[in-house]
């Protein structure tokens, strides 16, 4: 089989060769990725005949049966999920180069619906018309004749890697953030071994069917991986059925494609925003992976989630977080998408959904929505430099609303920022990656679910709070008597009226009596205070470093002062020799 990066090259020349001096450098993948799209099609087709049993059996029946009715008739008569009634494909074009502008529009015209709805979210014709002018076109078409894409050669793993690496290289040529498009393979392989790793039992022997779906699927790494992995570590006999809906209109129709490609359903692959746009609203899935963009705006989406999120059989009635991140809108998409028997959840974050909002806040309302309808399974911490496009800390959640017995009413939080390889060389701002050994470390520290230095147990309302608000009375100075005096101010009932300015505000944790800690921790200070009972707020938050920092005890002054002399000593010896004495 090819190696991905010799295609990626091989692919990546073609574009500079062709294109350079008639396109800008972030033009060059918007017309590369369709074309590698079309050859990979063009070689599928090409085995057992299936391009001339597609234009035979549309010559047959074209004059006699329904339009409608043609489709499936061709489908079935070539045993594959696409087909081409065109005469032409990119090396018979070449036969032709005086009516090539010609020809290829006959050429994309001939393919059936789903490929014609992939061309189109390339937008591809904006830049066929340039081509055409400048020469172009017939030698684009005819540098790509010599990629061989035949599956025999480039199996569906190897081709998507292909795409994923062009993708990346383009996108950086644009300085748009390739992470949005995709995520690293070493992630998404944590991520499926940590999601597929419960209930195993249920999932062996034939007739297994299982769905697995990703909201913002982007080229479609998480749901071939998902399906890749659960066939070879957990039942290779089982059906695996792949949905996925995505915003962005290239990796749309790169992830259709592949779909399309890898004998998929395609039309279970959906174009549009998963938060205003739902196009599964009925459907229910047994897995359910994502990575949403980090510390994206969702203002786009606000009119149609806000009147959801007043209905209370809605997606988002449990809360809505603030308008400049809308991680959390996605992980409440997903779970109202879970099958009462069970379903599964695993979702990236950064660290903004794990304590962002005050008690009260959307943030803090969906946490407590989760936490207490004991959803949330386990959070893992990743290491650093794990994406193409930030550095920032980051996190994989594991929900389920089917706990095991020992882990129901529980948390737990796996430590694993320490678990990687450095890489050779960066690839964006990815300077490292999960080794399968450590993603093996980790999928163990998950499944042995014990308290280690790596691992910790909570029960659930470990992270919750009430805010109770710390009220003290309004003073004001009267004169009685000819003296100047301190007095309450009271109201009509004789209560004292608090002062605002003295206002203050205190954290209990759930796990405490309120009334125990006001006399504890408040009473001895503030003697003339009091808890207005009536303003409290019960908030979630999991503030992860703090479970798992360790005290390092500071160097004594003999230690400092013994170093800085040494430091001394050795700078003296520097000047000596600089100065030759």
């Amino acid at each position: 089989m090819a190696n991905y990066q010799e295609l990626a090259n091989l692919v990546w020349n073609v574009a500079d060769d062709v294109l350079r001096g008639l396109f800008k450098p972030h033009e060059y993948g918007d017309i590369t990725l369709p074309f590698l799209v079309l050859r990979r099609l063009d070689c599928i087709l090409d085995e057992d005949g299936r391009k001339e049993k597609a234009i035979s059996t549309y010559d047959q029946y074209n004059d006699k049966v329904a339009e409608e009715l043609l489709p499936p008739i061709i489908l079935k008569a070539t045993n594959t999920s696409f087909y081409n009634t065109s005469q032409y494909d990119l090396s018979r074009l070449k036969a032709d180069p005086n009516n090539i502008r010609l020809n290829f529009e006959n050429y994309i015209g001939g393919f059936s619906q789903d490929v014609r709805d992939i061309i189109e979210n390339f937008n591809l014709d904006r830049f066929i018309e340039r081509l055409h002018n400048n020469n172009r076109l017939f030698i684009f078409c005819d540098k790509f004749t010599e990629v061989d894409l035949h599956p025999n050669k480039v199996d569906n793993h190897t081709m998507g890697q292909v795409f994923e690496e062009l993708l990346r290289r383009f996108s950086e040529m644009s300085n748009e953030t390739s992470g949005e498009h995709y995520t690293p393979r070493d992630v998404v392989r944590l991520l499926v071994s940590l999601l597929f790793a419960e209930h195993r039992e249920d999932l062996s022997g034939r007739g297994v069917i299982r769905s697995i779906f990703d909201p913002c699927c982007g080229t479609g790494g998480m749901l071939t991986i998902g399906k890749e992995y659960f066939r070879e570590h957990i039942n290779p006999d089982a059906t695996i059925r792949l949905s996925g809906q995505e915003l962005n209109a290239q990796t749309y129709a790169i992830c259709k494609s592949d779909m399309l490609i890898t004998g998929e359903n395609p039309g279970a692959i959906r174009h549009g925003s998963s938060l205003s746009n739902d196009q599964f609203q009925t459907e229910r899935f047994d897995y359910m992976i994502t990575n949403p963009p980090f510390g994206v705006s969702w203002k786009s989406d606000e009119a149609a989630v806000k009147t959801e999120a007043q209905n209370a059989n809605g997606r988002f009635f449990a809360g809505t977080p603030r308008s400049s991140d809308g991680a959390l809108l996605f992980l409440q998409h997903m779970l109202s998408k879970m099958e009462e028997s069970g379903s599964r959840v695993g979702i990236v974050f950064n660290g903004s959904p794990l304590f962002t909002g005050d008690a009260g806040s959307g943030e803090s309302e969906i946490r407590r929505w989760i936490i207490e309808n004991d959803w949330l399974e386990c959070i893992i911490a990743l290491p650093d430099k794990l994406f193409f496009n930030t550095s920032i800390s980051t996190y994989i959640w594991i929900l389920t609303n089917r706990k095991s017995v020992a882990r129901q009413g529980k948390i737990q939080l796996i430590n694993a920022v320490d678990f990687f390889d450095k890489m050779k060389r960066n690839l964006g701002d990815k300077g490292v990656f999960i080794s399968d050994s450590y993603i093996r470390q980790i999928a163990e520290l998950y499944t042995d679910f014990e308290e280690t230095e790596h691992s910790k147990i909570y029960p659930n309302d470990f992270f919750g709070y009430t805010k109770v608000t710390v009220e003290r009375p309004l003073i004001e100075k009267r004169e009685i008597l000819g003296a100047a005096q301190a007095v309450v101010v009271r109201d009509k009932r004789g209560n004292p009226k608090p002062d605002s300015a003295l206002r203050d505000y205190e954290r209990v944790t759930l796990t405490e009596e309120i009334d125990d800690y006001y006399r504890r921790e408040i009473k001895p200070h503030l003697p003339d205070s009091w808890l207005d009972r009536k303003k409290d707020k019960v908030g979630y938050e999991i503030n992860f470093n703090r479970y798992f920092y360790q005290y390092t005890p500071l160097r004594s002054l003999k230690e400092i002062a013994d170093e800085m002399l040494a430091l001394e000593r050795k700078s003296e010896g520097l000047m000596n020799e600089v100065l030759g004495l």
